[in-house]
């Protein structure tokens, strides 16, 4: 019973490995579940939500393991080095490096530059000796760790890797020829031209499955666009090399403030066309989010997006997309379970139909959605219709948010049918929805719907409204007594 014990606790810890508060917690329950936490923890003691610049008791560990005459040596350059016997043995279970976090939890002891680096010397090397098998590995730091002696043999099973582009090229060159089976790369951009070294690294790749992308310029907003100079597009353009192996693209790009009536006018400044471009190619993604400019029109680029199918895409994420393009991606996606859209862009002109067709396309593409947000749509009869067949075609649904699109003037008479198509159709699974500034719910109509929704799973509902709730205490208090009677979860409104 004894093993069963442990063997359960341990699968539930796995589960539960990314939950720093639960898996410290579960230290202090007694030394069975210490013995099998400590594992799980520090499989990867490097990526938990503490402050690692200031836990002295890593920095206790770490030293502890260091050899006796190494100590010795330390202190003699006047390094504080530990002599603290250890319970366990930590770093037996450790598969993971992290540069930044390692150096942080050195720089403590307010070493000199030089004995800084004496001491990041013996730390690191006994790093790559004792790990027994590194997976993760985060070299945005200032050590270069890929240059000792070890590193060849001991980093070749690398998988997740995460580093920047302000390394040397010539850093990433050895990395490339060292570790070619990487299957997640997370690239922190903080260099104004391209990094041929970070193009080479993901090329060597043989089987790429995630990647990352994050722009992280600290100059300010106003300079950095004049020292641009192009890092995205040799090394995007090197990513269609792996478009049958990736399945999660994520990229986020820092671009200038922009004029907001003309949400193109960013491409007066820089041309961003390498992402949609390249997205063209990526046709096996399961997971795509995207946090750009919007994405140019163009006859080419959406005649080309009509043709492409992402049969395995199921997450779609982007702060802001044309509500036609939206549609034409949703059309060649038969597996999406979570369509998060910020800001669904419109042509006033077309507006009417593209988003009738875009509903449409939910209800005959996406019965598997559980996470969706989409476009407030004119209160008119076949946009009532369309949208009522997709509430009931889409019966996983979790959480349904409308975004704001400047165009719906009978306010609450958008959420009176709203709330009343809610009840009549919702999928028994829906239990959050969002609800933006042009459609607001009058005070009768929302304790109707509360009223109503009483057997059902207790619903969250966020409402966006700068001015219309304000100072009208009478929906607290409507609130307040759904949420005491278990109808309401949580609420959130915006003032």
């Amino acid at each position: 019973m004894s093993n069963l014990n442990r063997d359960v606790l341990f699968m539930i810890f796995e589960e539960l490995q990314d939950d720093s508060k639960f898996l410290f917690s579960c230290l202090m329950v007694n030394r069975l579940w210490c013995e099998i936490v400590i594992p799980v923890l520090w499989r990867k003691p490097w990526c938990y939500d503490i402050n690692y610049r200031n836990k002295n008791s890593l920095y206790t560990i770490i030293t502890s393991y260091l050899s006796d005459d190494v100590k010795e040596f330390l202190r003699k350059k006047g390094i504080q080095i530990s002599s603290q016997s250890l319970t366990f043995d930590y770093l037996s279970f450790c598969k993971s490096i992290n540069v930044k976090i390692i150096d942080e939890i050195i720089s403590i002891k307010y070493l000199t530059e030089y004995n800084r680096f004496i001491l990041q010397e013996e730390i690191y090397s006994f790093l790559i000796r004792k790990c027994p098998e590194i997976k993760y590995l985060n070299i945005c730091g200032t050590y270069e760790l890929v240059y000792l002696p070890e590193s060849k043999v001991r980093l070749e099973s690398i998988c997740e890797l995460t580093c920047d582009t302000s390394i040397d090229p010539k850093y990433h060159y050895r990395i490339s020829h060292i570790c070619q089976q990487i299957q997640r790369i997370i690239i922190i951009n903080n260099n104004y031209k391209v990094n041929h070294g970070t193009t080479k690294l993901i090329e060597f790749q043989k089987n790429l499955k995630y990647f990352k992308w994050v722009d992280k310029f600290d100059d300010d907003e106003d300079l950095y666009i004049d020292l641009l100079v192009d890092p995205y597009t040799e090394i995007f353009h090197i990513l269609k090399k792996h478009a049958s192996t990736l399945n999660h693209f994520e990229v986020s790009l820092q671009y200038d403030d922009y004029d907001y009536s003309d949400y193109y006018s960013i491409y007066n400044d820089y041309d961003y066309t390498f992402l949609q471009y390249t997205l063209l190619e990526l046709h096996n993604l399961k997971v795509m989010k995207i946090e750009s400019p919007i994405f140019l029109n163009s006859n080419e680029f959406e005649n080309e997006l009509k043709k492409v199918t992402y049969r395995n895409l199921e997450i779609l994420k982007v702060g802001i997309i044309d509500i036609y393009q939206a549609t034409s991606m949703i059309k060649n996606s038969f597996y999406l379970k979570e369509l998060w859209i910020d800001n669904y862009y419109k042509n006033y002109d077309m507006f009417a139909g593209d988003s009738f067709n875009f509903i449409r396309a939910i209800c005959e593409n996406c019965f598997l959605i559980e996470y969706l947000s989409i476009p407030t749509f004119p209160l008119l009869e076949d946009y009532c219709i369309e949208f009522e067949k997709l509430l009931k075609k889409c019966q996983k649904l979790r959480s349904l948010h409308f975004k704001s699109t400047y165009y719906e003037e009978n306010e609450l008479e958008f959420g009176k049918y709203l709330l009343d198509v809610l009840i009549k159709e919702a999928p028994t699974n829906l239990n959050e929805i969002g609800i933006p500034y042009d459609i607001r719910l009058s005070l009768d109509d929302l304790e109707i719907f509360l009223e109503k929704w009483k057997g059902r799973p207790a619903i969250s509902i966020i409402m966006g409204e700068i001015s219309f709730y304000r100072g009208d205490n009478s929906y607290r208090k409507l609130i307040d007594r759904y949420k005491t009677e278990g109808v309401i979860k949580y609420t959130n409104i915006y003032y």
